[in-house]
């Protein structure tokens, strides 16, 4: 055999096998990537999902609380007449005037009331029990007579 033509053979022997494992390596890293790449939607699916339920869940323990809420005074653990309850909502959730159905105010109870697991004040209510409990309330009176008239 001519010495050019094995030179050849060779050459596009090698040519040959560098692009058989050229393809061959592509395609393992391709399907490598496509398996990372179903794995990863799958995983992020399961997240979106628990995210989602999550979600739910705490919208649900929310808007329950605030039933909770409100509910409170016609409920059988409440010490006091409902009437003399009332509703605030933020930052606290009930003032009671206890004596006020009989015409005669004994005391005002401010109220928070907390349902769930994590029965914590916010800071901001902490705040507000803090300035109670150290006698920073007071009262204040406007009056808008004829003179005062908008």
């Amino acid at each position: 055999m001519e010495p050019g033509l094995l030179v050849a053979i060779t050459v596009a022997g090698a040519i040959f096998l560098v692009l058989l494992s050229y393809w061959l390596i592509k395609w393992r890293f391709e399907n490598r990537f496509r398996q990372w790449q179903y794995t990863e939607r799958q995983t992020l699916e399961q997240e979106r999902e628990r995210i989602r339920r999550t979600a739910i869940t705490q919208s649900r323990a929310v808007l329950g609380g605030k039933f909770v809420e409100q509910l409170t005074p016609y409920l059988p653990q409440f010490r006091y007449d409902p009437t003399e309850a009332r509703f605030i909502g933020s930052p606290i959730d009930l003032i009671v005037f206890p004596g006020l159905a009989a015409g005669d105010p004994k005391e005002i109870v401010i109220m928070e009331i907390k349902t769930g697991k994590n029965c914590q004040l916010t800071p901001q209510e902490r705040k507000i029990r803090q300035l109670i409990e150290e006698g920073m309330v007071r009262w204040e009176l406007i009056e808008h007579g004829e003179e005062h008239s908008f």
